[in-house]
């Protein structure tokens, strides 16, 4: 075991030297007792976050434009000339492709919309349900209004 490290419960209390801990985990669409079956799709709420070298204000908040122009789903933009946040709603089987799709959309459209070489610094998915909790809650993403591209 590793210094400071407890020994896990209702398991052996370590392991021989090097050996490996096994991980487990649930696959993507599985689903418990009481679940929706996993080929309904859903609605997620997506935050994209991506940063970089500054570039100037017209040519981001442009290519914006064009992305959104493209993709009518995207919901809202906010920009500066070194960082921008994109908000929308994807429809999706599971947690798993909404993410999937998200840290795609920046990259496959940065040659078409002429987006700034920035890298994805941030990604928010959250359950229509989760979202409208944190807004009946008073905290969370605020609705995007107003719809657009707008500077920060």
């Amino acid at each position: 075991m590793r210094p400071g490290a407890a020994a896990s419960r209702g398991g052996p209390a370590s392991r021989a030297p090097g050996e490996e801990r096994a991980l487990t985990s649930v696959a993507a669409g599985d689903t418990y007792e009481g679940e929706r079956p996993a080929d309904q799709p859903r609605l997620w709420h997506v935050t994209l976050s991506v940063s970089g070298g500054e570039a100037p204000l017209t040519e981001v908040r442009r290519a914006l434009e064009q992305l959104a122009h493209d993709h009518p789903f995207l919901l809202t933009s906010r920009y500066a000339n070194d960082h921008a946040e994109i908000r929308y709603w994807e429809e999706a089987r599971d947690l798993h492709d909404a993410a999937a799709v998200a840290l795609r959309l920046w990259g496959e459209h940065r040659q078409t919309a002429k987006l700034p070489p920035w890298e994805i610094v941030g990604l928010e998915v959250i359950d229509r349900e989760t979202y409208h909790q944190r807004i009946s809650e008073g905290y969370g993403p605020l609705p995007a209004t107003p719809v657009g591209v707008h500077p920060f």
